[in-house]
């Protein structure tokens, strides 16, 4: 049987590409937009129609999940908004950059449905997240250094990138570290010798590129870094897609693309 899934930033970069990589097992029962699309123009976009926010609770209650690709005002809007439509509902999100309001309306929706979010979608950061977790708590704190540096595309709203901050909070909490106070965001000027237990933070913006992230373990005489490149944005539209199939029908709670990846059997149920 087919997942109904819902878009909300259907016409943006990531709803284009989630509507071109969705397959026979995944049936896009609308889009939500900034402004509607006219019949044709939806179909262009892939989709059987486009509403405005106004309008979009009859497209989210015909789908199982809401896959949420855009933005931090449009996500805070239908949480606010179309509260009742999307109670029981399952909801995937990977904005980024939200505001603590709708960070806490996203908990909340969690205690009555099944919620996945994700600072990305792509199987290879998920992976690299566990890697991380795993070199920061075996690695001492007063021998290595931990440094972020992370590439995006010229358009890029947010810095640094959710995807970075979560691989800091990864190394943090592995430490055993409060990440406000670890964390320092690039360096200019007369910054003296580095502290032990920072960890550097570097946003890169240019051009094109759909998404870089390195994490370098500097120790004594050697370095180890974990680097991830998105050739394509498909891939983070096949992650979302992933994440959707999954969340169908599990307990109302908060996931993680770690959930999602787990092995049969080994996936944890909120």
């Amino acid at each position: 049987m087919s997942v109904r899934v819902a878009v909300l930033g259907a016409t943006g970069r990531m709803g284009g590409r989630v509507a071109a990589a969705a397959g026979s097992d995944v049936a896009l029962v609308g889009g939500i937009a900034s402004e509607a699309r006219d019949d044709d123009a939806a179909a262009r976009a892939g989709y059987p129609r486009i509403v405005a926010p106004d309008d979009a609770r009859d497209v989210i209650e015909a789908a199982d999940v809401l896959l949420d690709v855009s933005a931090p005002a449009a996500l805070g809007g239908i949480l606010r908004d179309h509260a009742a439509a999307l109670r029981g509902r399952a909801l995937v999100t990977g904005t980024t950059g939200i505001e603590d309001g709708t960070a806490r309306a996203v908990e909340e929706l969690a205690q009555a449905s099944p919620v996945v979010r994700a600072a990305n979608f792509a199987v290879g950061v998920a992976l690299l997240r566990a890697a991380a977790r795993d070199l920061a708590a075996r690695l001492a704190v007063d021998d290595w250094d931990v440094e972020i540096a992370e590439l995006h595309h010229r358009g890029k709203a947010d810095a640094p990138s959710g995807t970075a901050l979560a691989f800091a909070s990864d190394v943090a909490d592995a430490r055993g570290a409060n990440l406000a106070e670890a964390r320092t965001d690039g360096r200019s000027g007369h910054t003296g010798p580095r502290p032990p237990g920072t960890i550097g933070l570097h946003a890169l913006r240019g051009g094109t590129a759909a998404g870089e992230h390195r994490i370098a373990f500097l120790g004594p005489h050697e370095r180890i870094e974990l680097v991830h490149v998105a050739e394509d944005r498909t891939l983070f539209a096949l992650g979302a897609l992933r994440a959707c199939r999954w969340v169908v029908d599990r307990s109302p709670g908060l996931y993680s693309m770690d959930d999602v990846l787990a092995p049969p059997g080994a996936a944890r149920d909120a």
